[in-house]
């Protein structure tokens, strides 16, 4: 797509498709003080410690005022906003996004809704190659076991309903170290292999969900390239603003990640990174709109008449970001030491576990729960979830992982650890967010209560 074409936006004549202007970062007169950082999150519910960022977005007064601000704008005169500020808007914040992200070129970053949809596209495109013969039926695609169960519907809609097949690696977990992972997934490579068939496609999580853990992607896509598999898709959905990301050193063909997870934006706004767009054929927005063929970063900016305003907010996100010292590195800095140093506090204090080293994990870290609590199923999982926000006020995810090898899986002074909690650590996040939860643990151990014991 010609950078100059006013669907793509407007660009000014001295700049370039590789060289788009970004304002510059301001100089930190003075970092934001703990007081303004609670006025940012003062619309969260009060008395609710949140130590659940992993999931939903933290979003702060300034940016939200920025969304409101483009949302009333476009609601004053839509069709002079579709046709005059819109599509340059758009550009601006792929611009600030491809400098962040290191891409060579703006046309290689496209604006969606989420990571679901860049799934989609990805997994439309490798489907139509299958349709068209271009693969063969006893080719695969390969994930990890605990990929993002949307991304697993995506691979059984396009890839498995005509002829692919799928093969899961199972994420070690708890995880001692990268090796651990890179040897299981070089089995599945193996598997991928048999009777002839070829791996088409991998997918990669940057930050698994659940549990989570750091993955080595830059090693996996290292190997992928030497074993032939064609196509790699790195799943960042929890990377912008929780680990450094650079789509060049990490050598991915796509690369998405969700900007409302831990990049401070409004639901629901993500980027998808596609390596040389320009070569790329037959890659699509998953819906059919006006700008249908004219590459998909255009395709991504009109798909009907929606709100587009998050798309719109990415400029207020740095403005936001620019006021901590460090930046967004001083931000994922920060709570990667505070998640860690939380984590290790309830470990300790439970006598459990880490779920993986300090290193292999960014902003979330999963912790190991008393056995005597008695997680012994997803159901009771959930049930545990569902009682610590409705009875003690902490929102949390609580993880089932169940025995598989008695001499190596961790156990406490009563018996094998099957729970973990997920806590995330942002900037809103206060050691007593922490310290709730674990005195909610400890009064149900003090009470003698179980998971299978608490209401449904």
């Amino acid at each position: 797509m010609n950078h100059d074409d006013p669907r793509n936006g407007v660009v000014s004549d001295n700049n370039n498709n590789n060289n788009h202007h970004t304002s510059k970062k301001p100089k930190l007169t003075r970092p934001i003080s703990e007081p303004e950082i609670r006025n940012e999150f003062s619309h969260h519910q009060h008395g609710i410690a949140r130590i659940n960022n992993g999931s939903f977005c933290s979003c702060p007064r300034s940016v939200l005022t920025a969304h409101n601000n483009w949302l009333l704008r476009f609601l004053q005169q839509p069709d002079d906003f579709y046709f005059n500020t819109l599509r340059t808007g758009i550009l601006h914040s792929r611009a600030l996004i491809k400098t962040l992200i290191n891409a060579d070129a703006i046309d290689d970053v496209s604006l969606v809704d989420n990571a679901t949809t860049a799934a989609a596209v990805v997994l439309q495109h490798v489907g139509r190659r299958f349709g068209r013969g271009e693969f063969r039926r006893n080719d695969s695609v390969i994930i990890f076991h605990c990929a993002y169960q949307a991304v697993k519907k995506s691979i059984q809609a396009y890839v498995t309903s005509v002829g692919g097949s799928v093969i899961e690696v199972r994420l070690p977990f708890p995880v001692r170290c990268n090796e651990e992972i890179i040897e299981e997934f070089r089995k599945g490579l193996e598997r991928g292999r048999e009777n002839g068939g070829r791996v088409r496609l991998a997918i990669l999580d940057h930050i698994t969900s659940m549990p989570s853990v750091v993955v080595p992607v830059k090693e996996l896509i290292q190997i992928c390239r030497e074993n032939g598999v064609e196509q790699v898709f790195v799943d960042g959905a929890h990377a912008i603003g929780s680990l450094r990301i650079d789509v060049n050193e990490i050598g991915a063909d796509f690369y998405v990640s969700n900007l409302y997870k831990w990049f401070f934006s409004p639901p629901s706004v993500a980027f998808l990174y596609c390596r040389d767009s320009r070569s790329l054929r037959d890659v699509h927005h998953p819906v059919v709109s006006h700008e249908y063929g004219n590459g998909l970063p255009v395709e991504s900016a009109w798909v009907g008449a929606r709100d587009y305003s998050p798309q719109l907010v990415v400029p207020a996100i740095f403005d936001f970001v620019d006021r901590f010292e460090g930046g967004i590195e001083g931000i994922m800095k920060r709570n990667h030491d505070e998640v860690v140093k939380m984590g290790t506090m309830l470990a300790e204090s439970w006598g459990t576990n880490l779920g993986s080293p300090p290193e292999m994990c960014a902003s979330m870290i999963m912790v190991g729960l008393p056995s005597r609590i008695g997680v012994t199923s997803d159901d009771d999982a959930l049930r545990l979830r569902s009682h610590l926000r409705g009875y003690h006020g902490v929102e949390v995810p609580v993880y089932y992982q169940g025995v598989r090898d008695g001499d190596v899986d961790p156990r406490d002074k009563d018996g094998y650890i099957t729970g973990y909690v997920r806590i995330s650590h942002q900037v809103y996040n206060a050691v007593e967010d922490y310290l709730k939860l674990k005195n909610a643990i400890n009064q149900l151990l003090g009470e003698g209560k179980t998971c299978n014991m608490l209401p449904k």
